[in-house]
């Protein structure tokens, strides 16, 4: 499977998003593409960011296609920097 993942705060998600991965999907004969909702991003304060959970329920609202999928793995595996994710994420693999 070819998955294109684009990561972010999505504070909040919005149709820019939404455009670029269905345009990527198309031009980029991708199967899916995963939208990687991070908890914070480690370099900046984060004491007013909506919550993960209210961030992804927001941004699956945005998504709104079967091509895209909102996860948020870096909840899950407890990493805090994009190159530990994608290491956990193709170890899943």
């Amino acid at each position: 499977m070819r998955i294109g993942l684009l990561g972010g705060s999505f504070n909040p998600a919005h149709d820019a998003h939404r455009a670029l991965s269905l345009l990527a999907w198309k031009r980029l004969g991708l199967d899916r593409v995963w939208w990687l909702v991070s908890p914070g991003n480690p370099l900046k304060l984060n004491r007013d960011l909506p919550s993960v959970e209210t961030r992804i329920a927001q941004a699956r609202e945005v998504a709104a296609s079967p091509y895209i999928s909102v996860c948020a793995p870096e909840v899950a595996y407890r990493t805090r920097y994009t190159f530990e994710t994608l290491t956990r994420l193709i170890a899943s693999t």
